[in-house]
C-alpha cells in the first residue's frame, strides 16, 4: 500500500477484496508498504495503514513487524534489491541507459503539445553505445534505465474481472525502471516485488487496467511466472476521505465492511448481513461487477443502524456512551438515568454520534417551537387546560419516577377530560419541543420535574 495519505473507502473495500480472495484460497495476506518515492510518503499515513486494518479486524499474515526470515517489506529498505535487477535487464539487452534529460524531454513533450499529437518516448538512447554509455556513468552523468519495449505487435491478458485485454505494443513507451535517483519507479517496484514474495492474485482498481500489459512484458523479461491480474470497479463518492469521518461519527467496523463488501460484489442472493467469516465463505472472484458503483452514505447508516439494534443492552451503552459525554457534560447525572437515556435512543439512532442530537431534548436550556407546533398549541381551546393541570400535578408530586409519571397522566385525563391526541401531543410540545418522537413517559422522566416546570412556565 502506498503511505503516501491516509487510507480512504476505497483503499478499505481493496484491502477487504484482498483479504477475501487470500482467506478464499487458503493463502496469505501480505501487506507492503510502497514508499520508493519518498517525496510522497507519510509517516502518518502508514500509521493510518497499520490502525487501519487492525481497526477492521484484516489481519495481515505477513508484512512490516511480521517479517518472515528477516525479510523487508517496506520498499525504501530493498533499493539495492530493485537496481540489482534492472542493471541484470541491461546486461541481457532488457533494458538500457538513458541520458535524455528533463529539459529535452519536456521540450519533445511540448512540440508534440502544439502538432496535438500523443507524446511517446522516442527511444533515442535505445541503441546508444555500451562503451559509451559505461563512460558518461562513470563520468558522472545523470541517467534513468529505461526497459526495452516492442515495437511492433500486441500484448494481451486475461483480467479475472473484465476478461480478455489486448494492447497494441505501438502504444506502449519504453517505461522508467530506475529514476535518476536511483529509486525505482511505483511500476517496476510493485512488479518486481509481486513477484519475488510468489503474489498468486494481483488486485488493483481499474486505473492500473489499461497498465497492466506493461506489468506483463516486465514479467517476462524479469523471467517470472505470471500472476492472475483482478481488476476492482471504482467507488464513486464526492468525498474520497469520508473513511476518516465515519469513524469519528462511530460506525461500526462490522457494519463498514459488511457495507462496502456490496461495492462491487454481489453475493447472487438476497443476504444482505455478513460476518468477516461468512463473507470468506460467500466472496467469488466471478461476482466481481465491472461498473463504477456509488457510495451511499443513507444504506450505510442503514446498514449501522441494523447492527446497533443488534447489539445487546450492555455492548449498546459502552459504544454509544462516549460520543454522549463528548457532547454533553454527564457530572451529577446518575448511572440509571444516563442508561436510560442511551437505552430510549437504542432504535433512533444510525450512527453512535447521532446521540448528540436525539438526546439534545434533554439538555437544551430553553425549547423553540416551530410553526406546526404553535398552531397546533393554539388549535384548540382544551389545550391550555391540560397544561395548567399538568403544571399542578408536577408542583405536587415529590417522587419522580415512572409510575409517577404514569399516575400524573391518569389524572389529567380524568381531570381534563380530553384523551388521545389532544391529551399527549400538547404536554409533548411544550415538554419536549416536537410533535413526535420517543415514548412521552420515558421523555418526561429523563426531563425531570424541574425542568418541566421550568419549560411550562416560559
Amino acid at each position: 500500500m502506498c503511505p503516501q495519505k491516509k487510507m480512504d473507502i476505497e483503499d478499505l473495500r481493496n484491502a477487504l477484496f484482498s483479504y477475501l480472495i487470500a482467506k478464499k484460497e487458503d493463502g496469505e495476506f501480505i501487506l507492503r508498504i510502497d514508499d520508493a518515492n519518498q517525496n510522497l510518503y507519510s509517516l502518518e499515513a502508514e500509521e493510518s495503514i497499520y490502525t487501519i486494518l487492525s481497526f477492521f479486524g484484516l489481519t495481515y499474515d505477513e508484512g512490516p513487524k511480521k517479517e518472515v526470515e528477516n525479510v523487508s517489506y517496506i520498499q525504501s529498505e530493498r533499493l539495492p534489491i530493485y537496481k540489482s535487477y534492472a542493471e541484470k535487464l541491461v546486461k541481457r539487452g532488457k533494458a538500457y541507459y538513458c541520458f535524455c534529460t528533463k529539459e529535452e524531454l519536456n521540450r519533445k513533450r511540448l512540440e508534440a503539445s502544439e502538432e496535438k499529437t500523443s507524446y511517446l518516448y522516442d527511444r533515442v538512447c535505445r541503441n546508444f553505445p555500451k562503451d559509451e554509455a559505461n563512460r558518461k556513468i562513470l563520468s558522472g552523468e545523470k541517467y534513468v534505465i529505461r526497459e526495452t519495449m516492442p515495437e511492433v505487435g500486441q500484448t494481451s491478458f486475461r483480467d479475472l474481472v473484465y476478461g480478455d485485454i489486448t494492447i497494441l505494443n505501438a502504444t506502449l513507451e519504453d517505461q522508467i525502471l530506475i529514476k535518476s535517483d536511483g529509486t525505482p519507479t511505483y511500476n517496476f517496484a510493485n512488479v518486481l516485488d509481486d513477484a519475488l514474495f510468489n503474489i498468486t492474485h494481483v488486485i488493483s482498481s481499474t486505473k492500473f487496467l489499461t497498465s497492466t500489459p506493461k506489468y506483463l512484458l516486465l514479467y517476462e523479461d524479469l523471467g517470472f511466472p505470471l500472476p492472475e491480474f483482478i481488476h476492482i470497479p471504482e467507488i464513486l463518492t464526492d468525498k474520497k476521505d469520508i473513511l476518516t469521518d465515519l469513524l469519528g461519527q462511530g460506525f461500526i467496523p462490522s457494519a463498514i465492511l459488511n457495507y462496502i463488501a456490496f461495492l462491487g460484489w454481489n453475493p447472487k442472493n438476497t443476504k444482505e448481513f455478513f460476518t468477516l467469516e461468512e463473507l470468506i465463505k460467500e466472496f467469488k472472484i466471478e461476482s466481481i461487477g465491472k461498473r463504477p458503483t456509488h457510495f451511499d452514505l443513507k444504506k450505510l447508516e442503514w446498514f449501522n443502524k441494523k447492527y446497533i439494534q443488534n447489539m445487546n443492552d450492555t455492548e449498546y451503552i459502552n459504544y454509544v456512551r462516549p460520543f454522549l459525554e463528548k457532547f454533553y457534560n454527564m457530572e451529577g447525572k446518575e448511572e440509571s438515568w444516563i442508561h436510560h437515556l442511551l437505552l430510549l435512543n437504542k432504535n433512533r439512532i444510525s450512527f453512535a454520534a447521532e446521540i448528540g442530537l436525539t438526546a439534545h431534548m434533554f439538555f437544551a436550556s430553553e425549547v423553540e417551537y416551530d410553526e406546526e407546533c404553535i398552531a397546533f398549541l393554539k388549535s384548540d381551546s382544551s389545550i391550555q387546560n391540560t397544561l395548567r393541570i399538568l403544571k399542578k400535578e408536577v408542583e405536587t408530586t415529590e417522587n419522580w419516577n415512572l409510575e409517577t409519571i404514569k399516575e400524573i397522566l391518569k389524572h389529567i385525563e380524568i381531570e381534563s377530560g380530553v384523551t388521545g391526541k389532544l391529551l399527549y401531543m400538547p404536554i409533548r410540545i411544550a415538554t419536549i419541543g416536537i410533535m413526535r418522537g420517543p415514548n412521552l413517559i420515558d421523555c418526561l422522566y429523563l426531563l425531570g420535574r424541574d425542568t418541566i416546570l421550568e419549560r411550562l412556565k416560559n
